[in-house]
């Protein structure tokens, strides 16, 4: 193994006191001359000396790092998610690790993880199948859960007008005389509670009368490449897809298909993702006006650095129906 340079060897070279070094090191450059700072910097840099963050977690009590828990990897919301969240971590000095949880075992690893506090505070995406109880198992720790279906309980609560923006662009798809809209869903949209889209899906099924087509495979692009050509199979005049990755390959499965969209089947995304302005014809989707995940992020940042735990509060994103030329 190759050993470590300390602190006091570092002094030793710059021929001052070990607190001399932890003063420069850790930004106390005030209770030192520029001239000494300078002495020590270089003598670091010669020694090869780096900070134990272990160590400076063990004396600060942090450490200084957040938890971004997903789903899995590769979903354009949650890469978009942890840009956003590193940002706003970069403005205090925090640095950003990442769980996935993509199954109860996960789940479980996940919460002994973050109960041994590897990280000051954790932000949890939507859709990240962790349970009530796991959730207040976690609620000491400052953490923002992502989620429609929970109530703070000692943590914060990000929310979505979701429900009815799906409802809207159901009912639009209703109304132009679509009667046959396939949902194009995730494994988990089906799993145990329908999701709010499979619910506001089912329940315009039902308002509309209209004929249920459901097929999994908005999970991943080939799974949807391979979805559209099935349902294809049912005649649909309308997909309404669980996500925008997978409205966007539909969209271009229909083409190869040789099917015109929306002349012969409309197809309506959930996301708001910027790849849906370029698909030809752009995608009509439902989602906030912009994929932005900073106020999320800044909840987080200001629970972990707050002197004082503040209530669970919520904080609502409003969705819309917004309306392009693939429906």
């Amino acid at each position: 193994m190759i050993r470590r340079p300390t602190t006091k060897e570092v002094a030793a070279l710059a021929e001052v006191s070990v607190a001399t070094v932890s003063y420069v090191l850790n930004g106390k450059e005030h209770r030192v001359t520029e001239q000494t700072r300078q002495r020590v910097l270089a003598a670091a840099e010669e020694l090869g000396y780096v900070r134990s963050s272990a160590a400076r977690s063990l004396r600060l009590r942090r450490t200084e790092r957040v938890c971004l828990v997903v789903g899995s990897i590769g979903v354009p919301a949650y890469d978009q998610l942890a840009r956003d969240l590193t940002e706003v971590a970069d403005e205090v000095g925090y640095g950003v690790m990442t769980i996935v949880v993509d199954s109860p075992a996960r789940a479980g690893k996940a919460v002994d993880l973050l109960r041994q506090h590897v990280a000051d505070g954790a932000l949890v995406a939507p859709s990240v199948p962790l349970s009530a109880e796991q959730l207040r198992v976690l609620a000491d720790l400052p953490l923002v859960v992502m989620s429609n279906a929970v109530t703070p309980d000692g943590f914060d609560v990000v929310r979505t007008t979701e429900a009815s923006a799906c409802a809207e662009a159901l009912d639009h798809l209703a109304t132009t005389g679509r009667r046959r809209v396939a949902f194009l869903a995730h494994d988990s949209d089906l799993a145990g509670e329908p999701s709010e889209r499979y619910a506001a899906y089912l329940d315009a099924v039902d308002r509309h009368g209209l004929d249920p087509l459901v097929v999994v495979g908005a999970d991943d692009r080939v799974a949807a490449y391979e979805a559209t050509h099935t349902v294809l199979r049912d005649r649909p005049d309308a997909i309404f897809a669980a996500s925008d990755r997978a409205a966007i390959t539909a969209i271009l499965a229909l083409r190869d298909a040789g099917v015109s969209v929306p002349d012969d089947v409309a197809v309506v995304g959930v996301g708001n993702l910027e790849e849906g302005r370029i698909t030809r014809p752009p995608l009509t989707t439902v989602g906030p006006p912009a994929m932005d995940f900073h106020d999320a992020a800044r909840l987080l940042l200001d629970r972990v650095l707050a002197t004082e735990a503040p209530a669970g509060r919520v904080l609502t994103t409003e969705w819309t129906f917004i309306r392009r030329g693939s429906a």
